[in-house]
């Protein structure tokens, strides 16, 4: 190969290097080349003719997309609520229905202005407790998390939004790092039930920020009964499409004040709030 290329050849070749393995070949490879040059896709429609050099990172990013590895570890980012974070293998790539999730707790805080104490359980990235305490300035947030990983990626994240002195990471299991009164509990746990097959793309992603247990709601009954001990007012959580019974089920004999369930972009069950 030449060390010097034309912007078209270069996405032709990409473009080849990926058809037999990805579905959206020619998009994505747009999007890495766009990611590798940090240019929009007005600069690349505009120069096709444009000579590139140093092109060992992009046939590397090529060759990983080609294995299948998500598009998101290999450029470092990844887009949520129309911000842009900071991704890594060790924390679960933000999905758009979890923006649902922030849709829900805002919905259930009247006064957005008011004190509180927020807890998030599994912060991974970091993107809910950021942009929370983004559209609630006056809340204090602990954000607890099992993997060290994910802690250093969401550090890195709430440092780019300045947001030190509003969240403060803690290492742990569920509510054990968290002594102090909560207000409001918000989690996207793991909730695939253990040695269901999923796509080859989520191999790279942290197995423990997927699956659940053998049922698979494991993790949100003890987060539920934690709320029902604590007194916790208000928790949010998201769920699997299916364990909108099992949830039901499970606080049938419990006394709470309300329990309301909300669906995805697809019109899936994806979560709900109780209010104790």
């Amino acid at each position: 190969m030449s060390s010097r290329y034309l912007v078209k050849d270069v996405l032709k070749e990409i473009t080849q290097k990926l058809t037999p393995h990805i579905a959206r070949a020619s998009r994505e490879a747009q999007l890495l080349l766009m990611a590798h040059l940090g240019k929009d896709e007005l600069w690349l429609i505009t120069n096709q003719n444009t000579e590139m050099t140093n092109l060992e990172q992009l046939f590397e990013w090529v060759e990983r997309r080609a294995k299948n590895e998500p598009f998101e570890y290999i450029v470092n980012r990844v887009s949520f609520y129309s911000e842009e974070f900071y991704i890594a293998k060790g924390a679960l790539i933000p999905r758009p229905e979890t923006e649902l999730l922030i849709d829900e707790v805002l919905k259930n805080i009247s006064d957005k202005t008011s004190t509180m104490v927020i807890a998030e359980v599994g912060v991974g990235s970091g993107i809910i407790s950021i942009m929370l305490a983004k559209m609630l300035p006056n809340a204090k947030i602990i954000a607890v998390d099992i993997s060290k990983d994910a802690l250093s990626i969401a550090k890195i994240n709430i440092e780019k939004f300045g947001l030190q002195d509003r969240i403060e990471l803690r290492e742990g299991s569920l509510l054990e790092p968290i002594d102090e009164h909560i207000d409001y509990l918000v989690s996207n746990p793991p909730y695939i039930e253990n040695g269901v097959e999923l796509e080859s793309n989520l191999s790279y992603e942290p197995q423990n920020a997927l699956f659940g247990g053998e049922i698979g709601d494991e993790i949100i009954k003890e987060l539920l009964d934690e709320v029902l001990k604590r007194g916790i007012k208000l928790f949010s959580c998201e769920m699997g499409y299916d364990q909108l019974d099992k949830i039901s089920n499970y606080l049938s004999d419990k006394i709470y004040k309300r329990l309301e369930f909300y669906k995805d972009y697809s019109q899936f069950d994806r979560g709900f709030t109780i209010e104790v």
